[in-house]
């Protein structure tokens, strides 16, 4: 004999067809992602973000140029890991502890550090939307597990550095270096990588070709620490 609660649920959809169509679709839309998962997994798919696909719908465009992850310079791949996320090749998908000290820190009523890692970032920018919510940081963290449990860290952050946003309408490692320093993605030097690494959480007001002091002093930090990243990397240059 079926629950009470089942029962009555079957009885309100019977009444309200569609009620049970937007339940349906509502299932459907919240598993769909982990099933591009895979076929972003295939190598010769290239991926768009939801950013790109909001360009398109308002008409705005955008450029995204996508290259191989060996065609573009370790010196922003060490930059951005060690920007972004040092823990990178050691977690699966979520840094647990700085997750943590993140949630301690609300709890606390303090100001809280960001923790999102890259496969964090990816399933946002591939899935989610922008903005901070408990509810799309909970529909972060599967998909991130998710995504890091399919997905190669290499292929992970090919992505990555393919659909993250450096500036109105520019996407990807490739138009960013075309963008900010008339150069490709492969030729990128130590000092503009870094700088790109440090405009990632705001490209808007942090402008890569056009650094402030403060810029200019984090990128030194990024950059020495990507010149030695060593074992931090072993996933991406082994």
């Amino acid at each position: 004999m079926k629950p009470a609660w089942l029962q009555r649920l079957n009885a309100m959809f019977q009444s309200m067809p569609w009620l049970r169509r937007i339940v349906l679709a509502v299932i459907a839309l919240m598993l769909l992602p982990y099933l591009l998962v895979f076929v972003y997994a295939l190598p010769f798919t290239r991926p768009v973000s939801t950013l790109m696909l909001s360009e398109l719908v308002l008409f705005r465009g955008y450029d995204r140029r996508w290259v191989s992850l060996d065609d573009i310079s370790p010196a922003l791949v060490r930059s951005v890991m060690m920007s972004e996320d040092g823990q990178f090749c050691m977690h699966a998908g979520v840094d647990w502890r700085q997750m943590r000290g993140v949630v301690q820190d609300a709890l606390d009523g303090e100001a809280t550090r960001g923790a999102s890692t890259i496969p964090m970032q990816t399933a946002k920018n591939l899935f989610l939307w922008n903005g901070r919510s408990f509810i799309r940081k909970g529909l972060e963290l599967p998909l991130a597990l998710g995504t890091d449990f399919v997905l190669s860290k290499r292929r992970i952050m090919e992505i990555y550095l393919n659909i993250a946003e450096w500036g109105p309408g520019i996407y990807g490692a490739e138009a960013a270096a075309q963008h900010h320093f008339k150069t490709s993605a492969a030729k990128l030097s130590s000092r503009q990588a870094a700088l790109l690494a440090v405009s990632l959480p705001n490209p808007f007001t942090r402008v890569a070709s056009k650094p402030s002091r403060g810029m200019q002093r984090l990128a030194a930090i990024v950059e020495r620490r990507a010149r030695n990243s060593g074992a931090y990397i072993k996933c991406i240059y082994d």
